[in-house]
């Protein structure tokens, strides 16, 4: 995929968040942990299920996830919506978003997701060369 369009879909993504972010009540955050994953698959509709845990690494996080037999690895930037405003930068504890590009093989992709009050991040996802976005949510163990 050319880098111009890779920027234009991410931008889309993360406006698509942002404004699905601003309309939610402050959420609890830090990120860090293991957690259930119910999703989409963005080509048939089909639910999936694995694991996920984040760990704080510097000022990333590194994502990985275990879905069936496979494994996502991914690197992730913070971030958090204060003051009407969604700021972005190093990891931090206080983060109640999450900017994440990730890789398996020769697959890679990008996720944004966004904690809610129960404690549960939501998200939406696409992987490389995809026209297509699918849903994510992830429940704390």
């Amino acid at each position: 995929m050319h880098i111009l369009a890779q920027r234009a879909l991410l931008a889309g993504a993360l406006l698509l968040a942002a404004g699905i972010a601003l309309a939610a009540p402050a959420a609890l955050a830090d990120p860090t942990g293991t957690y259930r994953v119910v999703g989409t698959n963005p080509d048939s509709g089909g639910e999936y299920r694995g694991t996920v845990t984040v760990t704080r690494t510097g000022e990333t996080y590194s994502v990985v996830w275990q879905i069936g037999n496979t494994r996502f690895v991914g690197t992730g930037l913070g971030a958090v919506i204060r003051n009407g405003g969604f700021f972005i930068g190093p990891a931090e504890a206080n983060d109640s978003a999450l900017a994440i590009g990730y890789a398996s093989g020769n697959s890679f992709g990008m996720a944004m997701y966004f904690e809610r009050e129960d404690g549960r991040w939501e998200g939406v996802w696409t992987y490389g060369g995809s026209d297509k976005v699918a849903t994510e949510v992830w429940y704390p163990r």
